[in-house]
């Protein structure tokens, strides 16, 4: 399926742990355009890892999908690559060039392919070079160190990719320091392919903002949506709130996804997004963050979920 950006394209980011298919279900059906798996290894897909191949599946409802690769080594990205090609459904392969992770960057992988530009760029054209899927993109920071966002930018562009989303720190600010959108909008003004802006947009004003100060072509939320999935339908239509009937019936939703995807088990994933979900003001979250803690069983978590999502209160 086709990528539109002839209207601001919504994005939800890949996040590890979290924006798994379950979660990824639930922000589909509140106007999220674009949704991108957790990152893959490259090389745990090239050689058979059957945890990372599930990570692949997508929901029906995931068009476009895009899967997100980290690697460096041009044999494995190759192989990775054509895994992903016997797929159908995969609109994208997004290479990650954001990763701070040390496990990650040790290996050249994530935001450390920064520090190699040229390792970088033929990254992107093997992808590029091998992929039959309809796009190639770049998940980037504006440096590792030192801010050189404009050189980033303009080697994915002539190495191949159709479109970058660009998180306005560097690998050095991790998630604290100030995002730099001057720099996104530097980015925009640089390159001729679709720029994504990412970084701390949390709120319909804040997206606002954001999209006319850039200039991008869309915006992309990770951490903004986490506990908070309808962000988007937010955006869309304007709105300060929702009410607490609608947060309780995402909740239930999205833990019944979960013991689909994950079995008896989803419970025990599921407690940290719980633990998210419960800091939008209700009363006991504390109590009741400690009480989910100690839950593996699917149908006591059930009750648990029903009775403190049952609180009335409107969400600003």
């Amino acid at each position: 399926m086709k990528i539109d950006f002839t209207n601001t394209l919504y994005a939800l980011a890949p996040l590890a742990g979290f924006t798994d298919l379950p979660f990824r279900s639930v922000v589909k059906k509140f106007g999220v355009d674009l949704t991108v798996s957790e990152m893959i290894s490259s090389n745990a897909l090239a050689f058979g890892s059957k945890k990372t191949i599930k990570m692949l599946e997508k929901h029906p409802l995931e068009e476009p999908y895009s899967i997100q690769l980290a690697g460096s080594d041009q044999i494995v990205m190759r192989k990775a690559v054509e895994y992903i090609n016997g797929l159908d459904g995969i609109s994208a392969i997004d290479l990650n060039c954001g990763c701070p992770a040390p496990k990650i960057v040790k290996n050249l992988q994530g935001s450390s392919l920064l520090t190699d530009l040229p390792k970088m760029a033929e990254t992107i054209r093997t992808i590029k070079k091998y992929s039959n899927k309809d796009y190639t993109s770049v998940k980037i920071r504006l440096g590792f160190d030192d801010k050189n966002h404009i050189e980033i930018a303009k080697i994915c562009e002539d190495s191949g990719a159709d479109y970058i989303a660009v998180h306005g720190r560097t690998k050095a600010g991790r998630y604290k320091a100030p995002v730099d959108y001057d720099a996104i909008r530097d980015i925009k003004q640089a390159v001729s392919i679709p720029v994504i802006a990412n970084g701390d947009i949390t709120s319909a004003q804040k997206a606002k903002w954001v999209l006319e100060h850039t200039g991008a072509d869309g915006i992309m939320i990770g951490r903004g949506a986490i506990g908070k999935p309808w962000i988007f339908h937010q955006i869309r239509e304007g709105l300060d709130s929702v009410p607490s009937s609608l947060i309780k019936q995402v909740v239930q939703e999205h833990f019944e996804q979960m013991v689909l995807h994950y079995g008896q088990y989803g419970a025990v994933i599921f407690r940290k997004h719980l633990h998210r979900y419960s800091k939008l003001g209700y009363e006991g979250a504390s109590a009741f963050r400690n009480l989910v803690n100690t839950i593996e069983d699917t149908t006591d978590m059930r009750e648990a979920i029903d009775e403190f999502f049952s609180q009335s209160f409107v969400l600003d």
